[in-house]
């Protein structure tokens, strides 16, 4: 059994973002002008990364392709993550689009490439050593390896006594999936933190308040993103906590899910409440959105 600590162990995705900022709508069979940039992102790497910049310990568990591992590696490296990469020798690293239009929200298109391989072969129960949470990005249950290698790595943890959380990460992927196999493949989760699109969709609730109790009665803490509006907080059926926005001037809104839940996961294992950690990921995402792409600068 391993004791809990005070490390974040993060388990999901790189990937290596190409983000392209129009100020136009996009003109078909002709073309647009962009700045476009080239960014490391992923949700479970940008997660890792916006709390490894918030104070914490983090590892990340994540699986890259030999075209661009060295890279991932070294910039988790400079962002204070400590990466435990398994590199994929035939597919590449996962490719995400990003097209953001002139008020910052974004169109995503993916090649998940060598993150779909992920999987219990990937596992080593001595990444739970020291960690006091253990958190899962959505992408690693939209495929068969991803969802054993969740169920490993829950059941490890709920051995050793340490919280699991679980952002969902994608409606479109949810769809897919089906929301009623998401909702049993994270079922021994402690804490969900979802977008309100998403909490919206796995409730079929559209209220966000009866979402958010909905999904604290089966997961104990609800935490839904409400962007610029900042965040809900459910315990056990019960909202407890409304917490307003953080100023920002949006720029590119990717990532700004991830660095909420990094900057939320940071504070919680630093010692604060729920409330608190809440405010705290509203100050992340807030960080994110002034910036191009998915990580800190």
């Amino acid at each position: 059994m391993t004791a809990a600590g005070t490390s974040l162990l993060v388990i999901g995705d790189v990937v290596t973002d190409i983000v392209a900022l129009h100020h136009k709508p996009l003109a078909p069979d002709t073309d647009t002008s962009a700045r476009i940039a080239v960014r490391p992102g992923g949700s479970g790497a940008n997660t890792a990364a916006w709390a490894a910049r918030s104070g914490a310990d983090v590892r990340l568990l994540a699986r890259a392709g030999a075209d661009s591992a060295d890279w991932h590696r070294d910039v988790l490296r400079r962002c204070g993550v400590r990466p435990h990469l398994r590199v994929d020798p035939s597919l590449p690293t996962a490719v995400v689009i990003a097209l953001v239009d002139a008020s910052a929200e974004r169109t995503l298109v993916t090649d998940s490439g060598a993150s779909v391989r992920l999987g219990p072969a990937d596992w080593d129960a001595a990444l739970l050593d020291g960690t006091g949470q253990l958190h899962l990005s959505g992408y690693l249950f939209f495929n068969e390896a991803g969802r054993r290698l969740a169920a490993l790595a829950i059941t490890a943890a709920r051995a050793g006594g340490i919280p699991v959380s679980v952002d969902p990460a994608s409606t479109g992927f949810l769809q897919q999936l089906g929301v009623r196999r998401f909702l049993d493949a994270v079922g021994e989760a402690d804490l969900l933190l979802p977008n309100l699109a998403e909490a919206r969709l796995l409730t079929g609730d559209a209220d966000p308040v009866r979402a958010a109790e909905q999904l604290s009665t089966g997961h104990r803490v609800a935490v839904v993103k409400l962007g610029a509006a900042g965040a809900l907080v459910a315990e056990h059926g019960t909202l407890t906590a409304r917490v307003p926005g953080a100023t920002a001037d949006a720029v590119d809104t990717t990532g700004a899910g991830d660095a909420f839940a990094g900057g939320f996961l940071a504070a919680r294992l630093s010692g604060a409440d729920l409330a608190g950690a809440a405010a705290a990921g509203c100050r992340t995402g807030a960080a994110a959105v002034a910036t191009v792409g998915g990580r800190p600068e």
